[in-house]
């Protein structure tokens, strides 16, 4: 049998020690589900911190300048964001989440709108583009005008930490996660959720956009936010844009219904297996609260079984695939 052609990759992983939110999940899913394979030598790269001078450095210097250095020695280099290098020796890689800085630019601070912006423009010289659904997929055709050839969907995986079986957090209560930022639209689904007669618990970092919520318990381990999705009675997740949706998954994994936003990357995901509402509407994500209730025993056998064909050892095979075509 001939062996397999080792392969020099390097991976940013500056995700890892900026968030703990959906990049951060998927940089640790990927590169776990990715490590010791035969043939794959993985280089993380990463630099700074997460204080204000360290990010600032990071956008500004690193990715455009500094993270290509000794890319002659790479056969890929993987940016596990849009963020990437102006040139690089190696075939160049770059991961797109969302274009929700391109979306909803108003819902952003004015530095990541202006480094977004500029990043975005390397996506177009990327020899591959990673969506992580197809509705992302099509806003980088539509929005960056990315050839369709050069990109390839790969979507998200579920944490081993998330699954039905274990302990539940106790009360009568509907859960939403995110970061408190103006995308995830949560003051909406706080009065949703008054509406409905039913206390919110909100899991998520302070972000920015002078976001407050009742009930936010801020960060919590992985192994308490399971708890605290098996025990809901339902989770919300009705965010005003998203390119994938990874507490969707998550909810579902746990054996818990999920109402979610139609129209978009999250009704992809659901795939038919949650309540899907009109964001801007309180009152639709208060009947969707009722609805999910009403229809658990349905939903949540189909939630389990949508999440069950998310893994990350897929993204792996797909994303190890592509890196041996470029190579």
């Amino acid at each position: 049998m001939a062996s397999v052609l080792s392969l020099r990759v390097g991976v940013d992983v500056s995700p890892l020690v900026q968030t703990q939110a959906g990049t951060a999940r998927h940089v640790r899913g990927l590169v776990r589900a990715l490590a010791g394979r035969a043939g794959l030598d993985l280089r993380p790269l990463s630099f700074g911190g997460r204080g204000r001078v360290a990010t600032v450095l990071r956008d500004a210097v690193w990715y455009p300048l500094g993270l290509a250095r000794g890319s002659e020695r790479l056969d890929v280099l993987h940016c596990t964001t849009f963020r990437g290098p102006f040139r690089c020796r190696a075939p160049v890689v770059l991961t797109v989440h969302d274009l929700a800085v391109l979306r909803h630019p108003d819902a952003f601070p004015r530095w990541h709108r202006w480094s977004a912006r500029a990043a975005l423009e390397g996506v177009r010289a990327a020899a591959a583009v990673v969506a992580v659904s197809e509705f992302t997929r099509r806003e980088t055709v539509e929005l960056l005008g990315v050839p369709e050839e050069r990109v390839r969907v790969v979507p998200n995986g579920v944490e081993p930490a998330f699954t039905a079986e274990g302990e539940r957090a106790e009360g009568e209560y509907v859960l939403a996660v995110g970061t408190l930022e103006p995308r995830k639209n949560l003051p909406r689904t706080a009065e949703a959720a008054r509406l409905a007669g039913v206390e919110l618990r909100v899991v998520g970092a302070r972000g920015w956009g002078r976001v407050s919520v009742p009930g936010w318990v801020g960060r919590v381990t992985d192994e308490e936010l399971a708890r605290l999705y098996r025990g809901a009675r339902c989770v919300v997740y009705a965010s005003l844009y998203e390119g994938f949706g990874i507490p969707v998954l998550e909810a579902m994994a746990c054996g818990t219904p999920v109402v979610t936003s139609a129209g978009g990357a999250t009704e992809e995901v659901a795939g038919g297996a949650a309540v899907l509402v009109d964001p801007t509407s309180v009152e639709a994500i208060a009947d969707g609260i009722e609805e999910a209730s009403r229809r658990r025993e349905e939903l949540v056998p189909l939630g389990l079984e949508r999440a069950r064909a998310f893994r990350w050892e897929r993204a792996a095979d797909a994303v190890e695939a592509l890196w041996r075509e470029l190579a």
